[in-house]
């Protein structure tokens, strides 16, 4: 089988949407973000080989509750950490560059 065949396989409706989920007339369906590449040769066997990367995150769910139906995002907590230590260590090299020139000025 090809790789691309195989990467449309796995790259399926159920893939992006879960089943459904329902308990006391609330029904969930939870929606994933998939990205993912490949390369390499025509077939599996071929000589070089080849290779396929997907990766999958929540994105967030829809929430259905009789005839209203609402989007609650996924919130990746690890990604807002990171970004707030980045943002972290900017500030203190920005901090140091500007005590460092006011020091010399004096």
């Amino acid at each position: 089988m090809k790789i691309l065949d195989q990467i449309r396989e796995l790259v399926t409706g159920t893939t992006v949407f879960r089943e459904p989920y329902e308990k006391n007339g609330v029904t969930v369906i939870a929606a994933l973000k998939v990205s993912g590449g490949g390369g390499g040769g025509e077939d599996a066997s071929a000589a070089g080989g080849g290779g396929v990367g997907l990766d999958a995150r929540p994105a967030g769910a829809f929430v259905i509750k009789g005839e209203d139906v609402s989007w609650i995002p996924a919130i990746d907590l690890n990604r807002i950490i990171l970004g707030a230590q980045v943002l972290l260590i900017v500030a203190i090299l920005s901090w140091r560059s500007v005590a460092r020139a006011r020091a010399r000025k004096r």
